[in-house]
């Protein structure tokens, strides 16, 4: 048995999914798109906006770059009546292809800010593609403590590319944690992301080859963007998942 809430009323809920494989060439709107298809499918009771044109509500935290896979990807959605959120994940995933999955749906407070604007930093792990490590002329090993060794040393100041131009920016106070994984084959950097200032990950890999004298190389690299976060104060940082709670069976 379904249990619904009153159809008069508005749900914030917040999705939290993953992307990989194939899909991570697929790009941001042609994700948005996506989206739109699976929740028509799924039957979900999205609210629309007004108008000649209306379009479903919904606003994803922060794009990911194509050739980027996501661990914790988000998606805010309105909706007038819902099932748990267990059901809620179910409904959805049934609609996904290979390449997608949808890991949490979770219900917002009234007044919860949408994701895109709390936006505040990401975790991202960085592998170095066994083929590629000749083309930089050193190990995986090398690489690893290399990079490390130009965060914390290093000249970090980058001419970053805007839609307004050019403007000089420097990467060290923005890049809050970097360190090794777990099984040391793999870089962790946890990195101011958001309106106000945003680094993608590819920034510093570019400004680490550009101390070597080297060409990035673009494909050398499987990067994941392993979570996004909210700043609750002074780089408290908190996932965007934590601001909604599950949806139990009985609803309403």
């Amino acid at each position: 048995m379904q249990h619904h809430l009153e159809e008069a009323f508005v749900l914030k809920a917040r999705i939290k999914f993953c992307k990989y494989g194939s899909m991570k060439y697929i790009g941001h709107l042609d994700i948005m798109r996506y989206f739109q298809k699976a929740i028509r499918r799924s039957g979900l009771p999205i609210k629309y906006s007004e108008g000649f044109n209306p379009h479903q509500i919904m606003s994803f935290a922060a794009p990911l770059g194509v050739g980027l896979t996501g661990s914790g990807e988000y998606l805010d959605i309105e909706v007038l009546s819902t099932d748990s959120s267990a059901e809620m994940v179910k409904r959805l995933n049934d609609t996904m292809v290979e390449g997608v999955e949808v890991l949490s749906y979770r219900k917002l407070p009234d007044d919860a800010e949408n994701a895109m604007s709390i936006v505040a930093a990401c975790d991202y792990t960085i592998v170095l593609r066994d083929n590629y490590e000749n083309g930089l002329s050193m190990t995986a090993e090398e690489f690893y403590n290399g990079i490390l060794d130009f965060i914390e040393n290093g000249n970090l100041n980058i001419v970053k590319k805007t839609k307004k131009g050019e403007k000089e920016m420097d990467l060290k106070p923005l890049i809050y944690e970097a360190h090794r994984v777990a099984d040391g084959n793999g870089l962790f950097l946890q990195l101011s992301s958001g309106s106000a200032a945003n680094v993608k990950p590819e920034l510093v890999l570019e400004a680490y080859c550009k101390s070597l004298g080297k060409e990035y190389p673009q494909f050398a690299f499987r990067i994941n963007r392993e979570e996004v976060y909210a700043d609750a104060g002074e780089h408290d940082f908190v996932t965007l998942e934590s601001f909604g709670e599950e949806i139990g069976e009985h609803v309403g």
